[in-house]
C-alpha cells in the first residue's frame, strides 16, 4: 500500500512512562475502507496507541500521519478540525447522564457546527444516526432508561453524527452479552459498508475480531509483531501468536 494513500501511518513510534517501555520502534497503516484490529494481551499498549493517534499523548519518538496529515504539526485549532473527522466509540461509552439521548447526539454538533447549521441540519442528522443504530424511538429518552446494548448503539450514533472518515473503537464489546456483543459487531461492518469508514478496533473479544476484522495485528513486547487476516494468524505456528488462540 502506498503511504500516501494510507488514511493512518504510524512510523517508528516509541512511548514510555518512566521505566515502564510501552510501545518500541511501532509502525502500521490503516488502509481506506479497513477494518483494523489491533490485538494484544492487556496493558500491552493498545489504548496508549489509540491516544497517540488523536494526539492526546505525545510519543517519545515516531511520527504519526492522519488523513494526510503529521499530527505534530498541527496546532490546536487544526487538531479540533482534524478530530471531527475522527469517530472514537469509548469503551465506556461516556454518555452525558443528564442529557437525552437527543441532547447527547446534539453535542458535538455544537462544537463543530454553526448555530445556522445547527438549525437546518441537526433534526436531520441526530434522525438518520440513530436510525443507523435501530434507536430511532429512543430520541428522548435518559441514558439511565437504556439498556448496556443500547448505550452502546447510542454512543455509536454519537460517533457517527459528523460523518467521520475513520473511526476507532476501544473494545467495543466489553461488558456486553454475547447476543448483544455480535449486533454490535455486525453494527460496525454495517457502518463500515455504508459509509465506506476505515476503522481501528481495539479488541481482545475473538468473536467481534472473527465478524469486523479485515486484518489484524498483534501487538506484542510493544511492536507489531504480525499482521495478517484473522484466519491466517490462527494459522501461525509462532508461540507468541499461538497463545492468543489456544
Amino acid at each position: 500500500m502506498n503511504k500516501e494513500a494510507a488514511i493512518i501511518t504510524v512510523d517508528h513510534l516509541s512511548k514510555a512512562f518512566g521505566s515502564n517501555v510501552v510501545l518500541t520502534d511501532f509502525s502500521m497503516e490503516l488502509n481506506p475502507g479497513e477494518n483494523l484490529v489491533i490485538l494484544g494481551k492487556s496493558g500491552s499498549g493498545k489504548s496508549v496507541l489509540i491516544k497517540c493517534i488523536i494526539n492526546l499523548i505525545a510519543p517519545d519518538q515516531g511520527k504519526i500521519r492522519v488523513l494526510g496529515k503529521d499530527i505534530s504539526e498541527l496546532d490546536q485549532e487544526e487538531m479540533d478540525k482534524l478530530r471531527a473527522d475522527i469517530g472514537f466509540l469509548f469503551q465506556s461509552n461516556a454518555l452525558y447522564d443528564s442529557m437525552t439521548v437527543r441532547q447527547n447526539l446534539e453535542f458535538p454538533l455544537r462544537r463543530h457546527w454553526t448555530e445556522e447549521e445547527r438549525e437546518k441540519n441537526a433534526k436531520n442528522a441526530v434522525t438518520e444516526a440513530l436510525e443507523d443504530v435501530g434507536l430511532a424511538h429512543t430520541l428522548n429518552m435518559m441514558p439511565s432508561e437504556l439498556s448496556g446494548g443500547m448505550r452502546k448503539r447510542v454512543a455509536l450514533a454519537r460517533t457517527l453524527i459528523l460523518k467521520p472518515k475513520v473511526i476507532l473503537y476501544d473494545e467495543p464489546t466489553t461488558g456486553l452479552d454475547p447476543i448483544t456483543a455480535r449486533e454490535i459487531s455486525n453494527l460496525i461492518v454495517k457502518i463500515q459498508k455504508k459509509y465506506q469508514t476505515a476503522s481501528i478496533i481495539i479488541s481482545h473479544d475473538m468473536n467481534c475480531i472473527r465478524i469486523t476484522s479485515n486484518r489484524v495485528i498483534m501487538l506484542i513486547e510493544g511492536k507489531n509483531y504480525a499482521s495478517d487476516t484473522l484466519e491466517n494468524l490462527k494459522q501461525n505456528p509462532d508461540p507468541k501468536i499461538r497463545e492468543f488462540f489456544d
